[in-house]
């Protein structure tokens, strides 16, 4: 099974996380509750950006440099 597109605006952050487990550190750094909330198959990166306030694109860079998918 290949990976989904990490850019992929509707990826929700499930797969994010099961894809790219290093993700999930990057979020409890910034003391975000995404990985292992019950809401997490149905939201993606952007709604959990709009949610703690923070630059979408900035984060997402981020999240690529831990997950090695730039």
């Amino acid at each position: 099974m290949r990976r989904p597109d990490f850019d992929n605006p509707d990826l929700p952050l499930s797969e994010l996380f099961h894809h790219w487990p290093a993700c999930a550190g990057e979020f409890m750094n910034r003391q975000m509750l995404c990985p292992g909330c019950p809401i997490a198959p149905f939201h993606t990166l952007i709604d959990a950006c709009e949610e703690y306030g923070l630059e979408e694109m900035a984060f997402r860079e981020q999240l690529k440099g831990v997950a090695g998918a730039v």
